[in-house]
C-alpha cells in the first residue's frame, strides 16, 4: 500500500492512528527541511490597486502564514519520493479532523493587504447572523460599524447552524453543494453548473465550519481532477488545480498539511460571498473572540 492509499484508509476510519498519520507526513517533512523563509450579493468593491468583484476573479491571497523550521538550526534537504497534490490535501484532511474546536461569541476575520496604504479589514459575525466590519470600503475609517451583509455560500445566505450541519462524507457534501440554490447573479458559471470546487475552497478558508466539515472539504478537493503539487515552498506545499470556470490561469494554493491551513492562494471566496482581486496579496487570519471592539459606532 502506497502513502496515498495509507492516508485514504485513515480517512475512512473514525479514529485514524497518530502513528499512521505521522508516517504519511514524514516524506513532506524530509522534503521541506532546509527551506529558507522568503522574506447582498457577491460584493463588488474597488479601492486603488484592489478590487472585490464577481466570482471567478483572480486574487493573490495569504490565508495564514508560517515558516518551515528545523529547531532553529540549518538543515540540508533530504531527498524523498515526490508527494502528490492529492496526498497533501488528504494529509491536511487528517490534521483538520484532529484540530481542537474553539468557540466564542464572534467569528473574527482579519484581512491585511500587501499594499501598505490599505488598512487591515476586519469583520465580526455573531451566531445569530449579525455582522460588523471595520475598514471595509464605505466604512468610516477605524470605526466598527454594523452591516446588513451576513455570511454567504454559493450565492445565498448561510447561518452558523447550516454550516454545523453540513455533511461529513465527501460525496454527500458535494451533492449538497450541487443541490444548493442561490442567486445566479452572485455565483460564477461553474457554481451555477454545479461544480463544487469554489464552494469547497470557501469552506476551508474564511467560513466557521466544524473540524469534521473542514476535513471533509479537504477530502472532497483531493478528488478534484488535475490537482498537482508544485513542490515545497515557504509555509507548505504549492498546489495547482484547473480553474473550474475555464480560465487560462489555474487556481494556486499553498497548503500546510500539518496545520490544515491554506497558506496562500490566488483566489479567495470571502465569508460574505465577495471575491478578492489584487495585484499583491491578502493576509487573512480567523479566530473566535468574545469581544466586539468599542468604538462610537461599534454597537447597534
Amino acid at each position: 500500500m502506497n502513502d496515498l492509499e495509507e492516508v485514504a484508509s485513515l480517512l475512512a476510519k473514525p479514529e485514524p492512528s497518530e502513528e499512521m498519520a505521522a508516517r504519511s507526513r514524514s516524506r513532506l517533512q524530509h522534503r521541506t527541511r532546509g527551506h529558507r523563509r522568503l522574506g447582498r450579493g457577491r460584493v463588488r468593491w474597488f479601492v486603488p490597486g484592489v478590487a472585490l468583484v464577481a466570482a471567478g476573479a483572480a486574487a493573490a491571497v495569504v490565508i495564514a502564514t508560517g515558516a518551515v523550521t528545523n529547531g532553529g538550526a540549518p538543515a540540508q534537504v533530504i531527498a524523498a519520493a515526490p508527494v502528490s497534490g492529492k496526498e497533501v490535501l488528504l494529509m491536511a484532511a487528517v490534521s483538520a479532523e484532529r484540530m481542537p474546536q474553539s468557540s466564542g461569541t464572534y467569528w473574527h476575520v482579519t484581512a491585511t493587504w500587501s499594499q501598505s496604504d490599505i488598512p487591515p479589514m476586519e469583520s465580526w459575525t455573531s451566531r445569530d447572523g449579525k455582522r460588523w466590519t471595520r475598514n471595509e470600503p464605505g466604512d468610516p475609517p477605524g470605526d466598527v460599524v454594523p452591516t446588513p451583509v451576513s455570511l454567504a455560500l454559493k450565492g445565498a445566505d448561510v447561518s452558523f447552524a447550516d454550516l454545523e450541519k453540513l455533511p461529513t462524507d465527501p460525496e454527500a457534501l458535494k451533492a449538497w453543494i450541487v443541490q444548493r440554490k442561490g442567486n445566479p447573479n452572485d455565483m460564477s458559471a461553474s457554481e451555477i453548473q454545479g461544480d463544487p470546487t469554489l464552494t469547497l475552497l470557501a469552506l476551508i478558508t474564511e467560513l466557521p465550519v466544524p473540524a469534521e466539515v473542514r476535513s471533509t472539504a479537504f477530502r472532497a478537493l483531493a478528488a478534484t481532477p488535475g490537482v498537482e503539487n508544485r513542490g515545497a515552498v515557504e509555509g507548505g506545499q504549492a498546489l495547482r488545480m484547473p480553474d473550474p470556470d475555464g480560465k487560462e490561469k489555474p487556481i494556486e494554493l499553498v497548503v500546510d498539511p500539518e496545520s490544515a491551513r491554506v497558506v496562500r492562494a490566488n483566489l479567495l471566496l470571502a465569508g460574505d460571498g465577495g471575491v478578492a482581486l489584487t495585484d499583491g496579496y491578502i493576509a487573512v487570519t480567523t479566530d473566535w473572540t468574545d469581544e466586539l471592539p468599542e468604538t462610537p459606532k461599534g454597537r447597534p
